[in-house]
Formats: C-alpha cells, structure tokens, sequence
C-alpha cells in the first residue's frame, strides 16, 4: 500500500467477486452483507463498497452504523 500512497488497513482484505467465487450477480449481496459485519465487529462508523458491474459500468454503496 505504501508504495500506491493508500492508507494501512484501507483495503478490502476479503477479497472481491473473483476471490470469493460466487456467481455472478450475487456480488452486491455478499459484500454487502461482509461490509456490515465487519462495521459491527470493529466498531466503525463508515464503509463503503464499490463494486465493477462490467460493460463500464460500477455501482458503490455507502453504509453508516446507526446509533
């Protein structure tokens, strides 16, 4: 990460569609669900999923922890 200016610990370190093998169309729901879980288990307030849908398009999701 250092050598591309990102910050520690800003990645995903679950992997995406690809690395999880799960069919596609299945991917907004998996990581979705992952991004939460881990908002929970860490005690964050934001994280954000972005997502390739092919054909040029992305799609990105915006979840806060409510209080």
């Amino acid at each position: 990460m250092s050598g591309c200016g990102g910050r520690e610990g800003g990645i995903n370190p679950y992997g995406g569609a690809i690395a999880l093998g799960h069919p596609v169309g299945a991917t907004e729901a998996i990581l979705s669900l992952r991004v939460v879980k881990h908002l929970l288990r860490h005690g964050l307030e934001l994280e954000i999923v972005t997502m390739c849908i092919g054909g040029g398009q992305a799609l990105a999701a915006l979840f806060r922890r409510g209080r």
